[in-house]
């Protein structure tokens, strides 16, 4: 039947076509993941053998016969099956398909049986080339061009007669080479596809299960937060107190805490003040803002001054310090009778305090570094004298430092601007006011520091 080079094509597309769909279905099959990691069983790898085998068959029995030759792609098979599978997939396909082209007869049969086989061997030979990885598409198809040509170069040189060589070469071998290219860039396409699937698939759960895990080391670390903040404050005659922590998306270690008399060898004139932010985010933040409220709350019960407080906490703090985690602290003792504060400030934000008499305000500076930073570290301890209607706002840099969705921060400015417009409010209304103005402040705009705040008000 004399069959032009379109034609010879079409009808080799239709084959394509079948076989590809048969392709796609396994490669969805449960024996074709083992491919992917490289642990093919010895049964996986016998219905592998036969796969191919059936799909080199099949490329045999819808062949267009031209001058005694077959235009197919029997190859296909085993190539493939050598390229994904290794050698026994790959010769075992050949051996299949080659056979049952030997069952044919004809002037060819001998080179199409020895060039499935070694289309086989070849596809095994570059899978070990590629470290038993499947090559790119690229390679592919210019390795299965290479390979046809080999298959038709043999069957040239062995059995066709020389007036046929020119009609062989355009109808049969042109046709053939350019079929069985575009069936490996196929398979070659929807294999790489399908790894990219399981690829996104894979980073999709590993990013689920890391949002999972994150998720409940915050509301871990949000707990440990909470718990050990003070539920209640202790009454202070002559000073109005109150506090509020509100924890970030990604929670820190901020804290506060008010230490009674009963706990610090002073006088019952006297109380603790104490408020902290402590670096880095999640569990790991929030057992440090636990053991260091826990050091400084008791080291206040042995010493009368907050210098020597602060100094033998740090040396405590920065000995079980072990992964570089660090606190900035305010610590100050208010005497009621005396209305002064006395206080160290470990390189924290410094408070703010405002004179109602004078409408001024002043702040409470550094007296010296972060607490878990030295073991040697020294602090200095200043002393303030307070005045009745003074308000004294302690604060974390959540508070300042928040953003709004121009990246503007909310700042000092501001803080100080609503702390003198709501002077008269009583401590815990102020909190609630400065709290909520620096959430509307933010808008949607995800803050990821913790906003803690406690205000004082002298009477």
């Amino acid at each position: 039947m004399d069959i032009n080079f379109f034609e010879s094509l079409k009808l080799l597309f239709q084959i394509i076509a079948v076989i590809f769909v048969a392709s796609y279905l396994f490669t969805r099959s449960r024996y074709f993941k083992e491919v992917i990691t490289g642990k093919i069983s010895i049964k996986t790898q016998i219905i592998l053998t036969l796969f191919f085998g059936i799909v080199s068959i099949y490329g045999t029995l819808g062949n267009i016969q031209i001058h005694g030759a077959l235009i197919n792609v029997r190859d296909l098979g085993p190539l493939v099956g050598g390229l994904t599978c290794g050698p026994y997939v790959g010769i075992g396909a050949g051996l299949i398909g080659g056979f049952f082209r030997y069952t044919q007869g004809g002037p060819y049969m001998y080179s199409c049986f020895f060039a499935s086989v070694m289309a086989g061997i070849l596809g095994a030979v570059m899978y070990y080339a590629n470290k038993k990885q499947f090559v790119s598409t690229p390679i592919a198809i210019i390795f299965t061009i290479l390979v046809e040509t080999l298959h038709s170069l043999i069957a040239l040189i062995t059995t066709t007669p020389p007036s046929q060589v020119v009609s062989i070469i355009t109808v049969v071998i042109i046709p053939m080479i350019i079929i069985n290219a575009i069936g490996m860039g196929i398979f070659s396409t929807m294999y790489h596809n399908l790894i990219a699937e399981w690829k996104t698939m894979d980073e999709k759960l590993a990013l689920e299960t890391e949002i999972a895990k994150k998720d409940a080391e915050l509301h871990i670390a949000a707990k440990i937060q909470q718990s050990f903040l003070p539920d209640t404050l202790p009454v202070f005659p002559g000073f109005s107190i109150a506090a509020k922590s509100c924890p970030a998306k990604e929670v820190g270690g901020d804290f506060f805490d008010i230490i009674p008399f009963q706990v610090i060898k002073l006088s019952k004139e006297s109380l603790g003040i104490m408020i902290a932010d402590v670096s880095g985010k999640g569990v790991p933040a929030a057992l440090f803002m636990a053991l260091s409220r826990i050091v400084v709350r008791v080291v206040a019960g042995w010493f009368d001054e907050p210098a020597k407080t602060i100094t033998y906490a740090n040396t405590i703090i920065e000995d079980n310090s072990k992964t570089g985690i660090f606190v900035t602290l305010f610590y100050g003792i208010i005497n009621q009778e005396k209305k002064s504060l006395r206080y160290v400030n470990a390189g924290h934000n410094p408070p703010i305090i405002y004179r109602q008499t004078t409408r001024e305000f002043f702040e409470l500076p550094l007296t010296g570094i972060a607490i878990g930073v030295l073991p040697d570290a020294q602090y200095d301890q200043n002393v303030t004298i307070l005045q009745s209607g003074d308000i004294i706002c302690m604060y974390t840099d959540g508070v300042t430092e928040a953003v709004n969705e121009t990246n503007e921060m909310y700042g000092e400015n501001r803080l100080k601007e609503l702390i003198q417009k709501n002077e008269y409010l009583e401590p815990q209304k102020m909190v609630d006011k400065i709290i909520n103005d620096v959430n509307v402040f933010a808008g949607n705009e995800p803050q990821f520091d913790d906003i803690t705040l406690m205000i004082i008000k002298v009477e």
